[in-house]
């Protein structure tokens, strides 16, 4: 199974699979950061602190698209 980059992930998408997959609550609602400059890459950061493993499960990773490892 190919791995989908966090990095390919728009601002909804990623937002979803945080709060849903993942149990991030603390999240600020999507209304206030979707059409911020800072907002998506404020939601990619959190990917950043889950385990490889996790991310895995969910069909993503780290890598950009193209990269091994």
């Amino acid at each position: 199974m190919e791995l989908t980059p966090i990095f390919e992930l728009g601002v909804a998408e990623a937002y979803d699979l945080l709060v849903g997959r993942f149990g991030h609550t603390e999240l600020p609602p999507l209304e206030a950061i979707e059409n911020e400059d800072w907002g998506r890459d404020f939601l990619l950061s959190r990917f950043l602190d889950l385990p490889a493993e996790a991310l895995a499960a969910a069909g993503l990773s780290l890598s950009i698209a193209g990269e091994s490892g």
